[in-house]
Formats: structure tokens, sequence, C-alpha cells
């Protein structure tokens, strides 16, 4: 009965040694495109920008950016760079509440234009009277 001692050393004998494993970096960027609200002046993308920095959470704490995320700001286009598992829907719920926070949300609402961005854009509404003059 003393032989699966030995049998089982050997087979822990014969293995590799466990190698570390090195994930590259990938780093996900995401855009808001924010240029119709600014463009009227109703929302500035500088409060939008500082609202994102205040409010993205990493590891699940708010403020604890560190490199891991930068956010950034081209004329009405805010940028976010993550080099950490991000979600694009996590920022659409932020820019969200920044609207509600805003009173903005009855106007704008965030829109998916492209793979990695979104838009914010107004709600298309017709008017009724212009179509009862029409009939």
């Amino acid at each position: 009965r003393g032989c699966a001692r030995p049998l089982l050393s050997s087979f822990a004998h014969n293995m590799a040694p466990a190698k570390k494993i090195q994930k590259k970096k990938v780093v996900k960027k995401f855009a808001i495109d924010c240029s119709q609200p600014v463009d009227d002046g109703i929302m500035d993308a500088a409060s939008f920008e500082k609202f994102l920095l205040d409010k993205i959470k990493v590891n699940g704490k708010v403020g604890n950016l560190a490199d891991l995320v930068t956010v950034s700001r081209e004329k009405a286009k805010v940028i976010v760079s993550a080099e950490t598992d991000f979600s694009k829907r996590y920022l659409k719920y932020l820019s969200k509440k920044y609207l509600k926070k805003q009173q903005l949300r009855d106007w704008l609402h965030v829109i998916a234009n492209k793979k990695d961005s979104y838009e914010l854009r107004y709600y298309n509404i017709h008017d009724n009277e212009a179509d009862e003059d029409e009939d």
C-alpha cells in the first residue's frame, strides 16, 4: 500500500511550474457627444466632465480613478478612457444621472450612435397642432 505515495510525488514532480500570465493592457475608449445641447447653451461640457470625474467608481470606490480611468474633453465631446473593466452602460447610467441633476432629462436622452460612443439628443416631439391643421 506504500506505492500510492511515490506515484503521487512523481506526478507533482513532472508538472511544469505555473507560469504567470500577464494580461496586456486593453484600453477601452468611450465618447459622449454633447454638441447639440452645448451649441444651444443649455448644457456645459466642462461641468459634465467634472461630474464624471467625481462620480465614476473604480473597484467600488468613488474618486479612486488613479491612472486606470481618464476623462478628457474635446470641445463638446467628453472622452472616457479606461484601462480596467469598464462598461459603456455605466457611462449611459451616469449621463442620465447628470441630465436628471441638471433638470434636462425631459428634453434630452442618451443614444448610442456607434459601438463605442453615445450622443445626447433632443426628443423628437411632433406638434399635434400642425397635424390638425393639415386635416
